[in-house]
């Protein structure tokens, strides 16, 4: 195989910059690249070790820095390993770059280093995988589900399900091909207890789906609301800053504005919708139906009703088409004279919020019910959980497959269908650890990863 190289740091001006190689002839490569000082050489040094010396193109120095010299098979990869750290700054680090390749290395391709990783044994798919959230993690309750990937954690809740349909599955193939040396007849009801406890586990991972997809990408939020209720400034106080123009007007906000904030431990893309109303200014219509469109694709609602004002016919048209959605409900303006109906808001929305959106101080409760309402810490990350559509979709055809296979137990099917079933759940599980996968998946997979990973 050959050695591969590449910037492995983010191409920007920093206080350092790391050029990656890997293969066989990693060492050697460094050693033309890097002279040590003193009397060292590169090609004698032991794994995990490190020294100080100068960084070469051909005679031309260019730069001082650190080499780190991991030996096969203790490396990331699996092969020989040598990183060379130098000044940070784009044009350095691609001239180390060159240098390396002119030394007889050749340019990696996005996640190669992480492949022949998982070539070489050092990791399994899902822990592969696992490399890509960590790098692009964007909360800190999605930074640790990666971390316990990493870890093993989902490839270990699988490898147990595997095995509980494994020791299934042989016993059928015990009983069909050896029956005079079995049971005389094949007892199901406890191996279908077993199933039922398997597919309940796929069940869960399948479930914390949706969840472990909020905390990576974000949750999609709409701020809606009659006009003049306070929605800009709610937007402006969970931004930080005057993202949405605030005035006294009705119907200011005539398109969506959007934001990125965190609230609750979550990632929320936040986006600022015009007030519903009926209106004959076709700009202003406009804006509301954007608003509809929004509110229909949003994993979550905050529906903002003012304190200070009752409810109007454009209050019940917004509570109507709340129906079915996972809403916060939020009573803005809470330092005026009250004059909402908050019991039957109460009613209709379970616990709601009071704050005043120009008071910071109401961003603390605005954080706990979300938290509350999001619930990201309902994932057990400890359990592993399921991370991506490519592991749902397998996951989800391992646990029909499964259903398949008790039915056909609970209605005295043949024991050797049945067992077909089986083991076509642990294809399909075995296809979400990476045991048994197509090149085509893998080159799907690493498609996420940057270069120097």
């Amino acid at each position: 195989m050959s050695t591969i190289a590449a910037i492995a740091t983010p191409p920007a001006t920093g206080g350092v910059g790391m050029i990656r190689i890997s293969g066989g002839n990693a060492i050697e490569i460094a050693a033309k690249v890097f002279r040590p000082a003193g009397d060292r050489k590169v090609t004698e040094m032991q794994g995990y070790t490190a020294c100080y010396g100068g960084i070469y193109g051909g005679e031309q120095k260019l730069d001082d820095g650190v080499l780190l010299v991991y030996r096969a098979p203790h490396s990331y990869t699996g092969e020989n390993v040598a990183e060379i750290t130098c000044h940070g700054g784009i044009l350095i680090t691609r001239r180390v770059l060159r240098a390396c390749l002119e030394a007889g290395a050749r340019m990696a391709e996005a996640g190669e280093f992480t492949r022949r990783a998982l070539l070489a044994g050092k990791m399994t798919l899902t822990q592969a995988e696992a490399v890509a959230d960590m790098i692009s993690s964007k909360s800190d309750q999605y930074l640790r589900c990666a971390a316990a990937q990493i870890d093993g954690a989902l490839y270990r809740k699988i490898t147990e399900i595997k095995q509980t349909i494994t020791d299934i599955a042989v016993q059928i193939a015990a009983w069909i091909d050896y029956p005079d040396e079995t049971l005389d007849s094949f007892e199901t009801s406890s191996q279908l207890g077993q199933l039922t406890d398997c597919r309940l586990k796929l069940k869960l991972l399948i479930e914390g789906y949706d969840i472990g997809q909020a905390l990576r990408d974000g949750v999609s939020v709409a701020i809606v609301g009659k006009p003049n209720v306070g929605k800009s400034t709610l937007m402006n106080l969970m931004v930080g800053c005057e993202r949405s123009i605030v005035t006294d007007m009705e119907g200011t906000t005539r398109d969506i504005v959007e934001e990125n904030v965190m609230l609750g431990g979550m990632l929320l893309k936040i986006a600022d919708c015009a007030g519903i109303r009926e209106t004959d200014n076709p700009v202003e219509r406009i804006g509301v139906i954007k608003m509809e469109n929004r509110l229909e694709q949003s994993q979550l609602v905050f529906a903002v009703f003012d304190y200070s004002r009752p409810l109007e016919q454009d209050d019940f048209r917004l509570i109507e088409k709340l129906k079915g959605k996972r809403v916060l409900c939020i009573i803005n303006k809470s330092d005026l004279e009250h004059k909402l109906d908050m019991a039957y808001l109460a009613t209709r929305f379970g616990k709601v919020i009071e704050i005043s959106a120009n008071d910071r101080s109401s961003l603390k409760k605005l954080d706990e019910a979300a938290a509350k309402l999001m619930n990201p810490e309902s994932l057990d990350i400890s359990a592993g959980f399921i991370a991506n559509e490519r592991q749902r979709e397998a996951a989800v055809r391992a646990g029909e497959y499964i259903d398949k296979a008790a039915e056909g137990m609970t209605r005295g099917v043949t024991l050797d269908a049945t067992g077909v079933m089986l083991e076509s759940a642990l294809d399909c599980l075995m296809e979400l650890t990476g045991e048994r996968v197509s090149d085509e998946v893998i080159d799907q997979v690493f498609k996420r990863f940057c270069v120097g990973k």
